[in-house]
């Protein structure tokens, strides 16, 4: 023991605590005693201050959230409220964007047609498995729409009428290897028809046949309907010709038609309910030629089904 407070070690650490106390010496006489103490307090509090700091800011916002869960309820509500009637006025706006649209297309076509009666249709199902796009629109006999009426857009003809609900109705294209349209080239006046193709219809074509050898008619003229069955108002535009050519046996020619409407993204329609010279037919070439749809199906009666 004598030998440790000989040592160097001991005599370094008397002067360290001797300099040490020197300078609290100082200070205080300087600052004063309990400032001295207050820094030597602080100093060792502080990480516990900033601990309570802490948990008591925690329990602070979890006491306001809870106390204002009702006011976050009630605010909530309300913008799922607005939100949804921004919804609703956005599909208002929509309609009535898309209904104005129609209004002026049936407008067009009634200033150019006056003497035909029209209303406006909306495509609202079609039949995946149907090659030939035929589609369903939200009109029916409460609307006035009848079996077989003209089927058409500003564009031109898309089909006609075949089956009538109350409330809806289903469109059969000109693409459908079924129907018949007696058509007109413009340009030359050749009379022919034009009917659905299975291979032209993928590619939304369809087939204009018994036109004679001796036509003129050419790529690139317009045709249009004929009305000689009294199916179509006549001057109805279909399409355009794309390719000309004779058929296999070589007495008669066939050209492949573009129509002038996309058949298959069909939206809007306007159905032909009434016009001048419906349900007359002509007689001799033209009626050979003249439009035909699918009849409906017949119902049968009590004697037959025994």
């Amino acid at each position: 023991m004598r030998e440790f407070f000989r040592s160097r070690v001991f005599k370094a650490l008397v002067a360290i605590a001797i300099i040490l106390f020197a300078f609290m010496l100082r200070a205080t006489v300087t600052v004063g005693v309990s400032t001295v103490v207050e820094g030597v307090v602080g100093t060792i509090t502080a990480p516990f201050q900033s601990l309570i700091s802490g948990l008591s800011g925690s329990v602070t916002g979890f006491l306001d959230q809870f106390f204002r869960a009702h006011e976050i309820y009630e605010e909530n509500k309300q913008l799922k409220d607005e939100n949804r009637q921004l919804i609703e006025q956005m599909v208002d706006y929509e309609n009535y964007k898309n209904e104005n649209e129609s209004l002026k297309k049936q407008l067009k076509i009634q200033e150019e047609n006056p003497e035909w009666e029209t209303m406006t249709a909306s495509v609202i199902g079609r039949d995946p498995s149907d090659q030939f796009y035929s589609f369903t629109i939200d009109k029916g006999k409460l609307d006035g729409v009848s079996y077989q009426d003209p089927v058409i857009t500003s564009d031109g003809l898309v089909g006609i009428v075949s089956e009538v609900g109350t409330v809806f109705s289903k469109v059969t294209t000109i693409l459908d290897v079924r129907l018949n349209v007696a058509c007109q080239d413009v340009r030359t006046q050749d009379v022919a028809t034009i009917s659905g193709d299975i291979a032209l219809a993928q590619n939304g074509q369809c087939r204009m046949s018994l036109i004679p050898r001796e036509s003129g008619i050419a790529r690139g003229d317009i045709i249009q309907t004929a009305g000689t069955s009294g199916l179509y108002p006549q001057g109805i535009v279909i399409g355009r010709i794309g390719e000309v050519s004779f058929e296999p046996e070589g007495t008669m020619m066939y050209a492949v038609v573009e129509p002038t409407n996309d058949i298959k993204n069909t939206k809007d329609v306007v159905v032909i309910t009434s016009f001048k010279g419906q349900g007359s037919s002509l007689s001799g070439f033209e009626s050979s030629v003249a439009e035909h749809t699918p009849a409906p199906p017949q119902k049968k009666s009590e004697q037959d089904a025994e």
